[in-house]
């Protein structure tokens, strides 16, 4: 509900008026220029055209996007927008925008507001300070960004400022993408022509076009802002680089789908309310494991949309938190000691006629549609789980992927007990029958049945099929789901493709054709099924046997971008070329290079300047009073907690001091290395491991040192929030 309050406000207090209420329906999407502004703003032609280039994938005219223009430009007039910005997402995972006035000058004192095709269609702003891999010099600051129709413009809020927003590609001079929407474009592209030409085949001649859907539910925490500015290694990293876990965490289970306090509550009507201005689906919200950690997950949408729309949940879930006193973090492990945050992906397929290629059917005919979909993403997934877990590596995730509270680093598959034993059965060529209740019967070449939703889901899978869609739970909470989206497109576009190819080469009966491919397939891909504990010692060694692979940190993961198999299938379907994986390789390795040492960094400031200056004066405090004890009661007074404890403390401060100066000496001898693969795997081995050593003497410290001396906040104040 939209909540409007008159308010007379002071200093320190305001009057609430009595609230008035509007159904989100009313004002739902009313900050978005969308298909129902635009059926009322355009002609009727030119709103034809301007669909039709969305839905085909056309150029549109110079003169249409004029009227395009005149019409967003009034309506972003009257919704008090004073700029236009071309919104984009370049490389470094966030968004990025110019500012350019509507008012242009007409003459001495006078101004009209204007805004044109060519300035709707295309903008150039610098890109010389933009990660791009080495694609291009620093003096090279030309960069191009080009209107993407499929995703609406909308208008964002910012204080008095009012801008409207439009959703673009960022390229560079040469055309090579600088940006994450660029290559996931195209991905939606190669799956929809992949897709389309693999159901042709199994007979369906009116699907045009298929689409990639996304779900990505959120996760997040909160903690009060007074707090946060007191941290930088919250302030700069996201992550408390030290601190003690509190005595009481997340073990009593009372958190998680708790009752949500009402300053939290709050805080998520007004996000959800500005997310509802722009469109944004927003459906569900709830208290996650860990102790002020929150989810928002939205209603599937078309990738390219929803992973526009995730880039702006996270940018509202920031900004709207300053508004409550309250700082949003993203990070994956903000926290040690208790769960960090996840991103899980829903991903799954439709075609334009409305229906999930994921979904099983009511006829034989989408049985066999949905049985070689599902099997030819678990056939991308096992042929390419190195390129699946290359999406999700960074730094961050590394503190979480593994942890006993998201999927390891090895990639399989979980498809519950009843699909594994169909495809069992289908290898095999046996007949099965389920007792389940809505079975759908398959009744061909002696097929057993499917039944929906027969299955518990595995929160421990890494990419876990619950009903009609395929889970990635081993994205990271901070992440654009761009990247992992693009990769997920592209690896099933090609088993698409090497499964038709399979079927067209058997001849004959086109469903006897089917399941003889997906007899042979089922034999090959098996290994990456797996349907229990993922947290176990067991199944990594059972993984090992298998031959999966598991790639535990970064900067072995992001080798899997750019070996011969990666470089030459992003290559065929036009996602990215050699240069531009190669370019996000090195990108990757840089971030994760730039956030390991920021956190390092962090450490050494806050061990320097805050923890031993604690330590040494309660040091010397412990000290004083020691003497002063032993000076009253007399000289052969042994006083052995004291003195323990003054030990202790005294030993603690020389292991941070002779740790951290440790660190920085290994921080300085990576820098000297010229390979960024060498350089990013030598700081995971030799300063990341040190850094938590370093952590564990602080944690030490911090329970032993006078609360009231202690220089930041500890956990157990800023986890629970009031």
């Amino acid at each position: 509900m939209k909540k409007t309050r008159p308010m007379i406000a002071s200093e320190r207090n305001y009057v609430i008026e009595k609230e008035k209420f509007v159904p989100v329906s009313e004002y739902y999407g009313e900050d978005t220029f969308s298909n129902r502004v635009m059926k009322e703003k355009l002609p009727k032609d030119t709103y034809k055209k301007i669909m039709d280039a969305v839905n085909e994938d056309k150029n549109l005219d110079e003169r249409t996007a004029d009227i395009v223009a005149q019409a967003m430009k009034e309506w972003a007039l009257e919704k008090g927008a004073t700029h236009f910005a071309h919104w984009f997402q370049p490389m470094t995972g966030t968004t990025a925008e110019k500012h350019d006035a509507f008012a242009d000058p007409a003459g001495p004192c006078e101004v009209l507001e204007r805004f044109s095709g060519k300035q709707l269609v295309q903008g150039e702003p610098d890109a010389s300070s933009f990660p791009s891999g080495g694609v291009r010099a620093t003096f090279e600051a030309r960069g191009y960004t080009a209107w993407d129709m499929s995703s609406p413009a909308f208008i964002r809020r910012n204080g008095i400022s009012t801008t409207l927003c439009i959703p673009t590609a960022f390229i560079s001079f040469t055309g090579v993408a600088l940006d994450k929407k660029t290559p996931l474009l195209r991905s939606n592209k190669a799956i929809s022509k992949s897709a389309v030409n693999m159901l042709r085949l199994l007979g369906n001649k009116n699907v045009k076009k298929v689409y990639s859907n996304l779900g990505p539910e959120q996760e997040y925490f909160l903690i009060d802002m007074d707090y946060f500015y007191k941290r930088q290694d919250l302030v700069l990293g996201g992550r408390a680089v030290v601190g003690a876990p509190p005595a009481k965490g997340q073990e009593l289970e009372d958190q998680y789908f708790g009752s949500i306090k009402e300053r939290v509550s709050s805080y998520m009507h007004d996000v959800e309310e500005e997310l509802f201005k722009l469109g944004v689906p927003a459906k569900t919200r709830h208290n996650e494991v860990a102790p002020s950690q929150f989810e928002i997950a939205p209603v599937y949408e078309e990738a390219n949309l929803a992973a526009d729309h995730n880039q702006i949940i996270m940018d509202t879930l920031k900004s709207v938190a300053k508004k409550h006193n309250l700082a949003c973090l993203l990070h994956e492990k903000p926290f040690a000691g208790i769960n960090g945050s996840g991103k899980h992906v829903n991903w799954s397929l439709s075609d334009d006629k409305g229906n999930n290629l994921l979904n099983p059917g009511k006829t034989p005919h989408d049985n066999v549609s949905f049985l070689v979909f599902l099997i030819a993403t678990v056939r991308a997934v096992y042929k390419h789980a190195d390129i699946l877990r290359a999406s999700v590596a960074t730094y961050a995730n590394d503190h979480r992927l593994g942890a006993n509270e998201a999927p390891p680093a090895i990639i399989s598959v979980f498809l519950g007990k009843q699909l594994t034993g169909i495809l069992d059965n289908i290898e095999k060529g046996t007949i099965a029958k389920a007792t389940n209740a809505e079975i759908i019967d398959l009744d061909i070449s002696s097929l057993p049945i499917v039944s929906k939703d027969n299955t518990d889901r595995n929160r421990t899978s890494p990419f876990a099929f619950t009903g009609n869609k395929f889970e990635f739970r081993a994205v990271g909470s901070s992440q654009s789901i761009n990247g992992p989206a693009l990769a997920l497109n592209t690896i099933v576009a090609e088993s698409l493709d090497y499964l038709a190819e399979k079927i067209r080469a058997r001849g004959g009966n086109i469903n006897q054709a089917v399941f003889e491919v997906l007899r042979k397939e089922i034999g090959e891909i098996k290994a990456v099924l797996f349907n229990g504990d993922n947290y176990s010692r067991e199944w990594e060694i059972e993984a090992g046997k298998r031959g999966l692979p598991n790639n535990k940190t970064a900067p072995v993961a992001l080798k899997g971008l750019v070996t011969d198999k990666a470089l030459a299938l992003f290559e065929k379907y036009e996602v990215l070329s050699n240069v531009e994986l190669r370019s996000r390789y090195l990108i990757h390795l840089e971030r994760y290079i730039n956030d390991l040492e920021i956190e390092a960094k962090c450490l050494n400031n806050i061990c320097v300047s805050q923890i031993i200056p604690a330590a040494v004066t309660y040091q010397q405090r412990l000290a004083s009073a020691i003497n002063e004890t032993k000076e009253a009661l007399g000289g052969a007074v042994v006083l052995p907690a004291e003195k323990e404890m003054l030990k202790n403390i005294s030993d603690l401060i020389n292991k941070i001091y002779a740790t951290n100066k440790e660190i920085m000496a290994k921080i300085e001898a990576a820098d000297a290395v010229d390979d960024e693969q060498k350089k990013a795997e030598m700081l995971c081995a030799k300063v990341k491991t040190k850094m938590n050593e370093l952590r564990e003497y602080v944690d030490e410290l911090e329970v032993l040192v006078d609360e009231e001396i202690w220089p930041v906040p500890k956990f157990w104040e800023m986890l629970f929030i009031s």
